[in-house]
């Protein structure tokens, strides 16, 4: 999460994007980066929290991590659950992210550049 956040951030000090606390109240007019492990529990997990989601201003996006070997496809049963989400934006998998100590180590390599770019670009619809 910590590396999401980081990229959606692009060196704004935590002004853009970061992690909320446990329990944290979503500032107003943020937009919500939900994230999941590309796991049957962690899906479920997520489609939980949207089922619970309430009534927010604004929509938020669903970050689905690609597994490196796996293609994936979200749930057929998160349809019911489509309109409570912006979008869902799919993660690239990049190996670079085992072998560093941090997100401001990772953002050093192109690729991970490249990939936040990329995310930044669709979240802010361009």
């Amino acid at each position: 999460m910590a590396m999401v956040a980081a990229m959606l951030d692009d060196n704004a000090g935590g002004t853009r994007a970061r992690v909320l606390a446990p329990g944290e109240v979503l500032p107003h007019g943020t937009v919500p980066m939900l994230m999941t492990d590309t796991t049957v529990y962690g899906a479920t997990r997520l489609e939980e929290a949207l089922l619970r989601w309430g009534s927010c201003p604004s929509r938020g996006w669903c970050g689905w991590p690609t597994p490196r070997c796996v293609p994936c496809r979200m749930p057929a049963s998160w349809s019911g659950t489509w309109g409570r989400l912006a979008g869902v934006v799919q993660l690239p998998y990049l190996s670079v992210l085992r072998a560093v100590e941090g997100p401001d180590e990772a953002l050093g390599y192109k690729d991970v550049q490249a990939a936040a770019v990329k995310l930044r670009r669709t979240i802010e619809g361009k």
